[in-house]
């Protein structure tokens, strides 16, 4: 068994497809729109064959940036390396996206960062 896909809600879907994209490599496949509930979603591709589904409908409401949720807590990234990790927290944050744990060896032996996505959600990057 494994997990199929993960699915994240967001008010701005092009930026978030984006995102992983430009960052993590994804392949986004075609946008689907159900024209009657104005629900869009498009699934985002990596290279493991992990998908997420960004979605989008009109009217969501909206969390705090930050703001720690029940449930989703992180996506985590392995880059394969410390140095993949230093060298792709330095560039989002030249890019913009808040770095909220600079790269470390945490307490239970992982090389890891902390960022947020453009909707704020907890992104992981470790070896």
């Amino acid at each position: 068994m494994h997990i199929e896909h993960i699915a994240l809600w967001t008010d701005q879907l092009d930026t978030l497809v984006s995102f992983y994209e430009t960052y993590f490599g994804a392949t986004a496949q075609p946008k689907y729109t159900n024209p009657k509930t104005h629900f869009e979603s498009v699934f985002v591709t990596f290279d493991s064959g992990a998908r997420i589904e960004v979605m989008h409908k009109p009217a969501l409401g909206t969390r705090p940036i930050g703001a720690p949720p029940l449930g989703y807590a992180h996506l985590a990234f392995s880059v394969g390396s410390r140095e993949g990790v230093d060298r792709l927290t330095q560039r989002l944050a030249a890019d913009g996206h808040p770095v909220i744990g600079q790269p470390r060896v945490t307490g239970d032996g992982y090389y890891e960062s902390l960022i947020l996505d453009p909707d704020g959600n907890p992104i992981e990057i470790t070896v």
